[in-house]
């Protein structure tokens, strides 16, 4: 029995261990990268507006993001005092918890994956649905109109495109018969699939800029009409949180791509690891690249896009690639 408890323990240690070592190793790269996304972010914008950006915390301004980092943690959490208190402070928690778990099921290299699922595109897909909730519980929870309207622009958003994005990553991947990301990688070893899939890659590049809620699609969050949108009474570490998740997303969006439609790291001429980074930065450098130059959609071309254009071809491309799959 003694022998039993001993065993017993010692093997939850190890679990302890071994699931702490996993988090911290997935968490700390993560934050480490989205804080530099956001220097890098700041030095493109300011170069398309010939300007420096950051330079003056540390060298060429690589200080930025941890000055930024601690006066985030310095600052007073504050309350509203009509604010349903115990959902605003959970709503970030669940929208930054949901950004993280989508990384369990990325692979960064061959058996690089802590959760190598069958079914991880679906898992993406319910992940990113859930993402939803936390937003619309930080709007309701704020008690302020501008955050509520904020949030139910962002539901709307996110739930119009997530349609076409589901239908868009069937159609890709019906010549590859399967929705594990390895899989996916394995398939594209001779060809990319961004070459015979390319409209589909625009449909899906697009609709993601307006899942991640980035400009030119940034209607939840519209200065002009809505302050902040839903995390507008938010400050110190729930804002944080709000932000993280953003930027968390954006990263696994690219990573995403890369891996569906850019063959992931397999590689002709560089070392497997340095061609998928190099991959990723030429997506988030995109993705910069269009805040910087596109002006902000309406909200009714927003919903007209979404329904009446993507949607449509979308599905136009997948008709057309079941009967292509059906004959070859």
């Amino acid at each position: 029995m003694i022998n039993f408890l001993i065993d017993f323990f010692l093997c939850f240690f190890k679990l302890t261990i071994y699931l702490n070592f996993y988090v911290i190793s997935l968490i700390v790269p993560l934050l480490i990268s989205v804080a530099y996304l956001t220097l890098v972010e700041r030095k493109v914008i300011g170069a398309s507006q010939r300007r420096l950006g950051p330079n003056l915390v540390g060298l060429f301004g690589l200080g930025q993001p941890l000055a930024d980092c601690l006066k985030l943690f310095l600052k007073e959490t504050i309350l509203p005092s009509r604010s349903n208190k115990i959902i605003f402070v959970l709503a970030p928690i669940i929208v930054f918890f949901c950004s993280l778990l989508n990384w369990l099921i990325i692979p960064l290299n061959y058996g690089v994956v802590v959760a190598d699922l069958e079914l991880g595109i679906l898992f993406f897909l319910a992940i990113s649905s859930i993402n939803v909730y936390g937003i619309v519980l930080a709007g309701w929870s704020s008690n302020s109109k501008y955050a509520l309207l904020g949030a139910l622009r962002s539901a709307a958003q996110m739930i119009s495109y997530e349609v076409s994005i589901g239908i868009i990553l069937i159609a890709t991947l019906l010549p590859v018969g399967s929705l594990n990301l390895t899989n996916i990688v394995y398939f594209q070893e001779t060809i990319w699939l961004i070459i015979p899939q390319f409209g589909l890659f625009l449909l899906f590049f697009i609709s993601s800029l307006a899942e991640t809620n980035r400009a030119p699609f940034d209607l939840p969050e519209a200065e002009a009409e809505l302050v902040s949108g839903y995390n507008v009474e938010y400050s110190a570490m729930g804002f944080a949180l709000f932000f993280l998740a953003e930027y968390s997303n954006i990263i696994i969006t690219c990573v995403l791509t890369t891996i569906i439609f850019f063959g992931g790291w397999t590689s002709f001429f560089l070392g497997n690891t340095l061609f998928f980074v190099l991959k990723i930065l030429f997506l988030l450098i995109v993705f910069i690249w269009v805040r910087t130059t596109f002006p902000r959609f309406s909200y009714d071309q927003l919903m007209h896009l979404g329904w009446k254009v993507f949607l449509p071809v979308s599905l136009g491309y997948l008709i057309v690639n079941l009967i292509i799959s059906f004959f070859l």
